[in-house]
């Protein structure tokens, strides 16, 4: 549980979806109980997809907190933490900047949505409108169709 800065109180719970990276099950959770804690991140998603050509992408999408950018060396530490206090295999593959984070209507983040456009899948298939806080948010992931960009 995160204490924030109003009084409030962040509560951290299941996800439906499942990384699985190589047979490997990893919890999100893990990784959510490190970068939320990290001053620097405001919020973020990690998206684990398995891609057309039998790869596997786990992606953590950041939104740094104000004035901060996403630098190599920001990056570094988000990784060096995760291995530190999750382990190497929560490492994600790429840690990526987007200006906002897609969630339900009642704050969860979206991502199995998010998975399913990194696969493909057409944007009206994947989320209602009704369902999402900021839709518009939820399209920026069709930019990574396909996965990393080489």
């Amino acid at each position: 549980m995160l204490t924030t800065d109003r009084g409030s109180v962040v509560v951290s719970g299941r996800s439906d979806s499942t990384l699985n990276r190589h047979g490997v099950r990893l919890g999100s959770a893990d990784i959510y109980a490190v970068v939320d804690g990290l001053p620097q991140i405001r919020d973020s998603p990690v998206i684990g997809a398995e891609l057309g050509d039998g790869a596997y992408w786990l992606v953590l999408f950041v939104v740094p907190a104000d004035g901060v950018p996403l630098t190599e060396e920001l990056i570094r530490h988000v990784t060096a933490e995760i291995r530190g206090r999750a382990s190497p295999r929560h490492v994600p593959d790429d840690v990526v900047a987007v200006p906002v984070i897609p969630h339900t209507r009642t704050g969860k983040r979206l991502e199995v949505p998010g998975k399913r456009l990194i696969q493909g899948h057409p944007l009206d298939q994947v989320a209602g409108r009704d369902a999402v806080d900021d839709f518009a948010a939820l399209a920026q992931f069709t930019a990574f169709a396909g996965g990393p960009a080489s």
